[in-house]
């Protein structure tokens, strides 16, 4: 397709229900976020596919957080990426980065990205931390993992799901890149869908799934048509009907401000903000879920030093 008839649609992300409450699904189109987290990280077309993979996991699994609750995704691998983190919230704001974010690798033996080769053997960490509620009561933290099996990502998420969470899912995640110059690129499709066998379903809504599921384009390729997350729902499900629970729109956001700079500085020992102040006439604070950088500048940081040296 050229790049002229593409026809992404806007961010957004569906959960629903289908087969009398036999599956839970969700379905994400996450393009532009996506393409924002490359840009902030200047990633390589590969690293770009392994962190755009990671964020749409995080909003996808993020639909099973209460209100109030965070999702982590950690992937703590051996190959040369390093590492991916990613942090997603109930509300469909995600962020995230990696150690590595300019390392490539040729494609595979497919013609696709390496994000395999890049991610290696390591370990996946899903943490879900929770809030005070209504009594003002704190949730531990929870913590699940599984080694890597794959490391291209989808693969990896469903293994966890069916591991530690026992619900047998089918997981598809891409990242379409396209040329945007001489020496550029940028994603042109970006998105994916969870579909998850719920307790007492039927063998016959599993073997529809099985194949429904094994039949399908890309989901990448259902994007760069211009499906919407409800239409992608409804070719993973081979065309029955299902029930939304939500809809909503889903974004990049990071939560770093200023503000929190600042409060970082103010908790450093003196002896080195003297040493910054004097060598640097001031301080920089890089956040590495975004990459925003926040200047300190030197009449700042002399206010912080006399306000902690007290």
């Amino acid at each position: 397709m050229e790049a002229g008839t593409l026809k992404i649609s806007e961010d957004k992300l569906i959960h629903a229900t289908a087969c009398h409450d036999e599956i839970r699904c969700v379905a994400a189109v996450t393009t532009s976020l996506v393409g924002e987290a490359t840009q902030r990280h200047q990633t390589s077309p590969t690293v770009s596919a392994a962190l755009g993979r990671s964020l749409t996991a995080g909003l996808l699994l993020s639909t099973m957080l209460k209100d109030v609750e965070r999702l982590t995704l950690i992937f703590q691998c051996h190959g040369p990426l390093g590492g991916i983190t990613v942090d997603a919230d109930a509300q469909g704001n995600v962020r995230g980065y990696v150690k590595n974010p300019s390392v490539d690798l040729p494609l595979n033996d497919q013609k696709k990205f390496d994000v395999s080769g890049l991610v290696g053997e390591g370990m996946l960490y899903v943490i879900r931390e929770g809030g005070y509620y209504e009594m003002g009561v704190y949730q531990d933290a929870y913590r699940g993992s599984v080694p890597i099996v794959s490391g291209e990502i989808a693969e990896d998420i469903a293994y966890y799901l069916s591991t530690s969470e026992q619900i047998p899912s089918a997981v598809s995640l891409g990242v379409y890149i396209m040329p945007d110059g001489d020496a550029s690129y940028r994603v042109a499709g970006a998105g994916g869908f969870m579909v998850q066998i719920l307790p007492g379903a039927s063998d016959g809504v599993v073997t529809m799934l099985e194949e429904t599921i094994r039949d399908l384009p890309s989901v990448t390729t259902m994007i760069r048509e211009g499906q919407e997350p409800r239409e992608i729902l409804r070719s993973a499900l081979g065309g029955h009907d299902f029930t939304i629970l939500e809809e909503k729109p889903v974004q990049f956001r990071c939560s770093c401000s200023y503000e929190r700079a600042v409060h970082i500085i103010s908790a450093i020992d003196v002896g080195e903000l003297k040493t910054m102040l004097l060598e640097d006439g001031g301080a920089e604070m890089v956040c590495h879920y975004c990459s925003s950088a926040y200047r300190i500048d030197r009449d700042t940081l002399a206010a912080i030093i006399e306000r902690e040296g007290e």
